[in-house]
């Protein structure tokens, strides 16, 4: 039987270990937070989260507008047919009387 290399737990735990260190060195490699290169990239971070929220601001504000628009064109539309039908129903009642008046005379008439 063929046993393969670094597979016994003295191995494996070695590897661990070394993986760790490792870790550990990169981590204490990074500079701190008070060094002017991380303070920057921080700064930048910043302004970049700033110029997003303030063009979400922007498209907020002009769906919003536009909805606004959307609702004054709707309402005046709706005032538009409501006053149609109200002509409409003048002219209906005008013509109802003229068409009244014109049997009332007639009948006067034959009289």
């Amino acid at each position: 039987m063929r046993v393969l290399k670094g597979t016994d737990f003295n191995d494996r735990s070695k590897a661990s270990l070394d993986a760790k260190k490792a870790l550990l060195e990169r981590f204490k490699a990074r500079p701190p937070a008070d060094d002017p290169a991380v303070q920057a990239k921080q700064e930048e971070r910043r302004r970049i989260v700033e110029a997003r929220e303030a063009r979400e601001a922007e498209r907020r504000r002009q769906r919003e507008e536009e909805e606004a628009r959307r609702r004054a064109a709707e309402e005046e539309e709706r005032l538009l047919k409501l006053k149609e039908a109200e002509e409409a129903r003048a002219a209906l009642l005008a013509e109802q009387k003229a068409a009244r008046d014109r049997r009332y005379a007639l009948r006067k008439a034959r009289r």
